[in-house]
């Protein structure tokens, strides 16, 4: 039970998407937030376990979509609503929400806000009325590029993202050619590379394999190891902050490719320099999803990070 005190303050949110995630989501707030409380949970299938998980915590509930939303008791007091549908509906979504001055964090590839990846760059968009949480992948690697550029010149970043296939709902598979999209210009526009690639891997192994990441940059010849080593090792703790299962697999990796026997990258060409190679595990916190499901609790847990930020710095205000 939330405190009288606390609920005078804190902001009340809807979660717009009943499935894995949303559910995930409503969990966090109700167990996590400092700044939020749920205000309403959203689906469109009166049957899902996410909207009778809702009703039975005492959240007020709608199947109507957003135009139930709207219709709910309250609705004039939400003043955040996470999307936690598809890219597709989220132009739609957005724009309901903007109408009726709804701030809006997009769990979906649609990006019609600023990428935000909480470490890296929320400071510049807190008054954003819609930021985009990138992707799964982004959420994990991009800080990552980003630690490398602070200390040296990244020229190429590649990230491979490889999930249990347990773990990709539906809209996650819709959304395939999304993903690589937006994370590609993400690590370029919030990472910091010059030029930047992604790549998303299913893993049907059974039983299923907790999210990994691998991260590639090829920096400039003249990067100081030690610097980057350091930079990266903070990095992650500042993200293990708010995502606890995220950590380091395995030591920084670096490899000198000298300019006599460069590296061929498709659609590129011949680059040397230094190559740091970055081994990433996220493991969710088993909330509602499995444990291994870090993908999907990567995201949640920087939706969360990112809502309270916003809120407290609103409420200091």
């Amino acid at each position: 039970m939330e405190h009288t005190t606390q609920d005078d303050q804190r902001w009340p949110v809807a979660i717009i998407g009943s499935g894995n995630i949303g559910t995930d989501l409503m969990i966090k707030v109700l167990r996590n937030a400092k700044h939020l409380k749920m205000g309403a949970m959203v689906g469109i299938d009166p049957e899902s376990d996410g909207l009778a998980r809702a009703a039975r915590l005492g959240v007020p509930t709608t199947h109507e979509g957003v135009a139930g939303l709207a219709a709910l008791p309250g609705f004039d007091k939400i003043k955040l609503a996470f999307d936690a549908t598809s890219a597709g509906a989220h132009a739609e979504h957005n724009r309901l929400l903007q109408w009726h001055g709804v701030r809006v964090i997009d769990l979906t590839p649609a990006a019609i806000g600023p990428y935000v990846v909480p470490v890296v760059n929320l400071d510049e968009h807190l008054d954003s009325p819609n930021v985009n949480m990138v992707t799964c992948g982004g959420q994990a690697t991009i800080p990552i590029v980003r630690a490398v550029s602070q200390v040296a010149k990244v020229h190429y970043a590649e990230i491979v993202a490889s999930i249990a296939s347990k773990s990709a709902g539906p809209g996650t598979r819709a959304n395939i050619d999304e993903f690589t999209e937006t994370t590609s210009r993400a690590i370029v526009s919030v990472g910091g590379a010059e030029q930047g690639k992604a790549i998303i891997v299913l893993n049907p192994a059974e039983p299923p394999l907790m999210m990994r990441d691998t991260v590639f940059c090829l920096g400039d010849a003249s990067a100081n190891e030690d610097e980057v080593r350091a930079s990266v090792e903070a990095m992650v703790q500042r993200v293990n902050a708010y995502v606890p299962g995220y950590r380091l697999k395995q030591q920084v990796q670096f490899e000198r490719i000298p300019a006599e026997r460069p590296l061929n990258i498709p659609g590129i060409g011949l680059m040397h320099g230094l190559k740091v190679s970055v081994f990433i595990e996220v493991e969710g916190a088993a909330h509602y999803l499995p444990a291994y499901a870090g993908n999907l609790d990567i995201m949640t847990s920087a939706a969360l990070a990112t809502a309270e930020q916003i809120a407290a710095s609103a409420l200091a205000q």
